[in-house]
């Protein structure tokens, strides 16, 4: 299960990685509507959520007295490079404090804000909570791109070309590990 969530969670942090990769630095702070936060503004909540969920993950409360939640749906107006540095902060705690827990440590109980649960039942938890992010972060890239948005996953019309290709891959892979037998014998 870790080694899922850990492939999964960098799997979106890479999407979010390759969105930001498309906008300008203003473009980090575009609302389509007063009600839909900024790409920003949800940097600043991730960033905000990953340092008090990851910090004493197994010992405290993932909810710490000195996170400040509302303040992190305020217009700061950082620059794109202090946004991307409180990004990879997060996720840098994140992942260290995955790589660190060991399957029996995932039976221990933990508790954000106060409810007590398995740290295993934490982490997807948290994996359901930065996917939802992230898939904001990615539409809002799209709206503010629009035909100019480069997918990150298969285009439109090529499922069928990317299946095949997949397909020669896999071929591909499994003749070469039969030439590899074959001449090892």
């Amino acid at each position: 299960m870790l080694e899922f969530a850990i492939r999964q969670l960098k799997h979106y942090k890479g999407l979010g990685d390759r969105t930001f990769a498309q906008i300008s630095e203003e473009d980090f702070y575009y609302r389509p509507h007063e009600e839909v936060n900024s790409i920003a503004i949800i940097i600043q909540h991730l960033h905000g959520n990953m340092l008090s969920r990851w910090t004493c993950f197994l010992s405290q409360d993932g909810e710490k007295e000195w996170r400040k939640r509302d303040e992190e749906f305020e217009d700061k107006k950082l620059t794109a490079g202090e946004l991307t540095a409180m990004w990879e902060e997060g996720w840098n705690l994140l992942f260290q404090v995955l790589g660190e827990l060991t399957e029996d440590q995932l039976k221990l109980t933990v508790k954000i804000r106060k409810e007590s649960m398995t740290a295993e039942d934490a982490v997807i938890r948290q994996l359901c909570h930065y996917t939802y992010h992230v898939g904001q972060i990615v539409h809002i890239g799209k709206i503010i791109k629009s035909g100019e948005w480069k997918s990150l996953s298969i285009p439109k019309g090529e499922s069928v070309a990317y299946n095949f290709k997949k397909f020669e891959e896999i071929e591909r892979e499994k003749h070469f590990m039969d030439d590899w037998l074959e001449s090892s014998k």
